[in-house]
């Protein structure tokens, strides 16, 4: 082997040496992706399976969710059985011992959250319930701080030599869920015990941190299309309770929500718990949740006029 060859391998093995690759994350959601985005930095890859405009609780799986499951170094889910209609074959099916339950690579974002809800008993005649209770816990930006810490954490196991990156992205983070939410605590403070309706039970903790009032729905049961019957209860309570606004999301029926808004004078307000779900907000919680805030905020302060 001449000299020539072994000097020009050297060189071509020099300039081949890859930095170290990114981890490769999966999220079922939106909102976890974006804060594994925002965690990880430029040392993740991130891969969400839901979509911001399709309701969390039916998601048809496709090919490409195997694929990428299959090449996961970490799954972040709900683990409040948000997802437990359609998750549990992916991982399996994808044949990665990394992320099945169990293993470090596959994290719960409930884990360490005090979720309200919690169904005394197992009823299935109350709808679709879920057992460990709501699992739309998100809502609330402190949450979203508990959720962010842990994926620290788990990306540091999994990736040590990225720990100070990891933290440095966390303090960052933090920071200015630290600002915003002095902001949305400021905005929405004169409307405390206002209450809205929504149709599905998603805002409970968005209404618990800021003061609101959420017991109120469209749907007369979790997962159970309204009845005429049953809106009519509800434009009723609206009516005596001087309730008017809906908050609804992309994947549910507007229709529903504009013809009750039609009896009652109310307005309806696009909202969505997912980031891009939402004009201006793909990718990034805070400005989703800055979104929400403000629309809501509007929404309610013009409804007092």
């Amino acid at each position: 082997m001449s000299r020539a060859f072994v000097t020009a391998l050297v060189i071509l093995m020099g300039t081949a040496v890859p930095t170290p690759a990114a981890l490769r994350v999966v999220a079922t959601t939106p909102e976890h992706a974006a804060l594994a985005a925002a965690v990880g930095g430029d040392r993740v890859s991130v891969t969400v399976i839901a979509r911001a405009t399709e309701d969390p609780h039916f998601v048809d799986a496709r090919p490409t969710h195997i694929v990428a499951l299959n090449r996961a170094d970490l799954l972040i889910h709900g683990g409040a059985e948000l997802e437990s209609g359609w998750l549990p074959p992916l991982p399996e099916g994808a044949r990665n011992p990394r992320i099945l339950p169990g293993a470090p690579g596959n994290l719960a974002a409930s884990h360490g959250i005090q979720l309200l809800d919690i169904p005394a008993a197992a009823d299935r005649s109350l709808g679709d319930i879920h057992l460990a209770g709501n699992p739309h816990f998100m809502m609330d930006p402190e949450n979203a701080r508990i959720v962010a810490r842990h994926i620290a954490d788990v990306l540091t196991q999994l990736d040590p030599s990225g720990g100070t990156s990891y933290g440095a992205n966390l303090a960052r983070f933090e920071e200015a869920l630290d600002a915003k939410t002095k902001e949305w605590t400021a905005l929405l403070a004169p409307l405390r015990g206002t209450p809205v309706v929504t149709y599905h039970s998603t805002w409970r903790y968005f209404a618990a941190r800021f003061g609101l009032r959420s017991d109120t729905y469209l749907e007369p049961k979790p997962g159970i299309p309204p009845s005429p019957p049953h809106l009519a209860q509800i434009i009723g309570k609206m009516k005596a309770d001087g309730i008017r606004v809906i908050l609804v999301e992309p994947f549910q029926p507007h229709r529903t929500a504009e013809a009750v808004a039609a009896q009652t004078g109310a307005a309806v307000v696009d909202v969505c718990q997912f980031p891009g779900g939402l004009p201006g907000t793909e990718g990034d919680y805070l400005r989703l949740m800055d979104a929400n805030g403000r629309r809501v905020a509007a929404a309610l302060a013009a409804a007092r006029n």
